[in-house]
């Protein structure tokens, strides 16, 4: 990998925030409506703990609602 490479991967993390795959999904499918529970049955896992992922994120991005969140990842355009 180049150093350029390098440059840009570090880039993307830190503009991701740490966000993983699943997790930018799950913002994804907030923002076209989905609920909660339908974004949980897609990710087979309960409609609880995708509120506790989307606690984490909220926390690791510093915003307070799910709807900051939604927000926050499509200005960075990651969704």
């Amino acid at each position: 990998m180049s150093f350029s490479e390098v440059v840009a991967r570090s880039e993307l993390e830190l503009e991701r925030a740490g966000l993983t795959d699943d997790e930018l999904l799950l913002l994804a499918e907030l923002a076209k409506g989905v609920t909660v529970d339908r974004v949980g049955r897609r990710l087979d896992v309960s409609g609880r703990t995708v509120r506790r992922r989307l606690r984490g994120i909220c926390d690791r991005i510093g915003v307070a609602t799910a709807i900051e969140a939604v927000a926050w990842a499509a200005r960075r355009r990651l969704i």
